[in-house]
């Protein structure tokens, strides 16, 4: 229902994250919105928090499962932003009052050593860029009502980016075969979820090239110092108060964090 105006798209969706309420998605007033017109207002949100003096930890990827790709109809992952503001010490506690309807997932996080230009990366060109691989639980939170939204919907609204922790281990990835990392991700001590790296687009670095050639197509490549969050090894879990969440991720060490009120 008309064009989409960019900067007050992203203004909206920036309103729903700093006052904590769910919102209507999008497309029902622009049900002819594109992926290229999502990423458009995700770069004006992206604008609105780097002019509040927010900085970019590094670029983050979604929907890297078959079964997310096949669930939301698309041929490659999404990609948004973790910001400063965004990361949790392990150990440390986040809590619900600054989210709407938070869920975690376990992940392998890259932290490059060299620039990734593409296009036409692969994983091997990416392993030798990466300096280490650190363990990471991100918190995603859809500013949606009932995590209900199309592909458009999620990409404007940075990925559902929300929250993460990192873990205090960094390992260098060469001798690591990353697509078998065996990962567990409880919830006050109960196992929820288990997977392994080849979960993510087959190997977590696959993610990262794949991220370096979207980029490539704005002329934007991935830096030396980014922290990158490949993608979901496990699936993500609903969170509330009092849960202490742990994860597991073998040959890279253990994090975690607990949600309070």
């Amino acid at each position: 229902m008309g064009t989409v105006n960019f900067q007050t798209t992203a203004e909206f969706l920036h309103r729903a994250e700093t006052e904590k309420r769910e919102v209507f998605r999008i497309t029902v007033d622009h049900p002819d919105m594109t992926v290229e017109d999502a990423y458009k207002v995700q770069e004006e949100l992206v604008s609105i928090k780097l002019e509040q003096g927010h900085r970019i930890i590094g670029p983050k990827m979604g929907l890297t499962s078959q079964a997310k790709m096949k669930q939301m109809n698309v041929e490659e992952p999404i990609y948004g932003y973790i910001f400063d503001y965004m990361m949790v010490p392990d150990g440390g506690s986040i809590s619900m009052q600054e989210l709407v309807h938070p869920k975690v997932e376990a992940e392998i996080a890259f932290v490059l050593g060299k620039d990734i230009e593409g296009p036409g990366i692969t994983g091997a060109q990416v392993l030798a860029a990466t300096e280490y691989v650190v363990p990471a639980l991100e918190i995603i939170d859809s500013r949606y009502e009932n995590f209900r939204f199309t592909l458009p919907d999620v990409i404007a609204d940075n990925a559902s980016s929300s929250r993460v922790v990192f873990g205090n281990r960094l390992t260098k990835p060469g001798p690591l075969e990353l697509d078998l990392v065996g990962v567990t991700l409880s919830i006050n001590g109960e196992i929820k979820d288990l997977g392994a790296g080849a979960a993510v687009v087959g190997h977590p670095a696959n993610s990262v090239a794949m991220l370096a050639n979207m980029l490539a197509r704005k002329e934007e490549k991935l830096k030396a110092g980014d922290v990158i969050l490949t993608g979901g090894v496990t699936g993500a879990v609903m969170l509330s108060v009092g849960d202490t969440v742990s994860a597991k991720l073998d040959g890279l060490g253990e994090l975690s964090f607990k949600m309070v009120e």
